[in-house]
């Protein structure tokens, strides 16, 4: 299920060719990918699949393509228009925006809540849920949430898991980082110290746990992303934790 620091590709706004982003936002401990560019030619994008997945192997990470077509893999993101019913993939998310489409949601896996504020991506697109417009939305969905939207900086990310969500989706903080990286750790170290403290609730109450161990050791300048394997493609530098924790996932159960 995708939590910690989700990253959505968008290869226009890239300031480096897009899979050197994305190997660079994985050597700083994302474990998650969303592939848009649905301009792309069907061949084109399948390929660009291919690499990201690639990339994403090494850490055990997973490519999740937007679009009801999975381009050889099994996880979906679909818009909020449609299909419906989802196709039944091994794992399926859901765009939205507001308590009607979530209202709609049957077989799907989890769901983008957005914006939660104002966003360079697409501006004007709203208006923005706020924090508390995104708790409100958390606590009624029958699905986890990942909040959407100008998530740019670190005390946002906190904000973020404090109302509920499981993860943050970030677009333009990672895509225009100059150095991905080092952008990747910041905002991944701060989900981390966010959802820590929920590790140790348990349904009879606060339990005390260690939470040593559980900070992935994530690097904190840019790594070098010019060496190449034999298949060509950048390699992120070797991570020493297999991802950020996974928050306890909490669904309602459906009506």
């Amino acid at each position: 299920m995708p939590s910690g620091v989700v990253v959505l590709t968008d290869r226009l706004v890239a300031r480096a060719r897009l899979d050197l982003a994305i190997a660079g936002a994985v050597a700083g401990g994302v474990r998650w990918v969303v592939l848009r560019e649905k301009d792309l030619p069907r061949a084109e994008r399948a390929a660009l699949a291919a690499d990201l997945r690639a990339i994403l192997a090494d850490v055990g990470g997973t490519l999740i393509v937007a679009g009801p077509d999975p381009l050889g893999g099994d996880a979906v993101h679909l818009p909020a228009a449609g299909p419906y019913p989802p196709p039944p993939h091994g794992l399926v998310g859901r765009s939205c925006h507001h308590q009607p489409e979530l209202d709609r949601l049957t077989t799907e896996h989890y769901a983008t809540i957005s914006p939660v504020w104002p966003t360079k991506t697409k501006p004007g697109y709203g208006p923005p849920l706020d924090i508390a417009g995104l708790g409100s939305l958390v606590r009624a969905s029958p699905i986890p949430l990942l909040a959407l939207g100008g998530v740019e900086t670190p005390e946002q990310v906190t904000a973020c898991v404090q109302a509920g969500a499981v993860g943050v989706a970030v677009l333009g903080a990672l895509m225009r980082a100059e150095d991905p990286t080092e952008t990747a750790a910041s905002l991944t170290s701060a989900y981390v110290e966010a959802v820590t403290p929920v590790l140790t609730q348990t349904r009879r109450g606060v339990t005390k746990v260690s939470t040593s161990g559980l900070r992935p050791t994530v690097p904190t300048q840019g790594s070098s992303l010019t060496a190449r394997s034999g298949h060509g493609r950048p390699q992120p530098q070797t991570a020493t934790s297999d991802g950020p924790p996974q928050p306890p996932t909490a669904t309602k159960e459906r009506k």
